[in-house]
């Protein structure tokens, strides 16, 4: 599929639309669940894009809104389209919720990361000393598994329209040997070659930066080509995600993100730190 065609985020479009009609309709929840005869709950879980909406039921919404037949062909069509299965579909037991979804639509991202390399820049074996680690208990069937999901979700970097991703990474990330000194070496390497190009930018924030502005955890911030998308939060937990999608809860990690840029160490100085790490490694593979 196609990026600009991803069914998670015109599901999110269709959704803040329904949403937006029934308010200007001035009707509630509650009234629109009685006028077509069900619940309340439905209507809540359509407009929140926790679940999809059938063309039929989109029409039926549509029509009580009064909205204009054009506009209301599209919405139909949108909700078709909101149905279709992306690429990530086939992996349904390694990406749970919207997220690889939003990823493959966003016109930006803006990562930070305190205690791994992202999941967009991990080479195959830095992965699965990440997942052996987490996981012990999955059998090597089930690692490989989610190695192949994640790698396929690292073409989006090399698409024929990437999205401008910018990576800040704490130093402590470099200095953690991930699957012995061979696989870190590899793995800082790769940092380097993917930081050249055009659409990738990695920046390190060195130890002798001191306190910074999220201490806290990691987080993105995905932005969308489309006005009618507005960007949206995720904040990694080891439990799940957690979606943030208020604008002041955009505006504030859109600052944080801000400070930490100011915190870091240029771009050229950051892989020139990572070749150096890189290069310690190797000398230590050699004794």
């Amino acid at each position: 599929m196609a990026r600009g065609q991803s069914p998670t985020v015109r599901r999110r479009r269709l959704a803040s639309e329904l949403r937006r009609l029934r308010e200007a309709a001035k009707l509630t929840i509650e009234e629109v669940g009685e006028k077509l005869e069900c619940s309340a709950s439905k209507i809540s879980r359509i407009e929140t894009g926790h679940v999809g909406v059938t063309p039929r039921d989109a029409r039926d919404l549509l029509e009580l809104y009064e909205v204009a037949p054009d506009r209301l062909e599209a919405l139909v069509q949108l909700s078709r389209e909101a149905r279709k299965k992306g690429w990530w579909h086939a992996y349904n037991e390694v990406f749970t919720g919207a997220f690889v979804g939003l990823e493959s639509d966003a016109s930006s991202l803006r990562a930070f990361q305190a205690l791994l390399v992202p999941g967009l820049l991990q080479t195959e074996d830095y992965i699965r000393a990440v997942m052996r680690s987490i996981r012990p208990d999955w059998p090597e069937a089930e690692v490989e598994r989610r190695v192949g999901a994640r790698m396929e979700r690292q073409r989006l970097l090399t698409d024929p329209e990437p999205p401008n991703y910018w990576a800040i990474i704490d130093e402590a990330v470099l200095r953690r040997t991930v699957g012995g000194p061979g696989v870190m070496r590899e793995q800082l390497l790769r940092l380097c070659e993917i930081g050249t190009l055009p659409n990738v930018t990695i920046q390190v924030i060195p130890f002798e930066a001191g306190a910074h502005s999220s201490m806290e955890g990691p987080f993105l911030i995905l932005g969308f080509p489309e006005q009618m998308d507005p960007d949206v939060v995720y904040v990694d937990t080891t439990t799940g995600g957690v979606y943030l999608e208020e604008q002041a809860d955009v505006q504030r990690y859109t600052l944080m993100f801000d400070h930490l840029r100011a915190s870091a160490a240029s771009p050229d100085d950051s892989v020139h730190l990572v070749s150096q790490i890189a290069e310690r490694l190797s000398r230590q593979r050699e004794e």
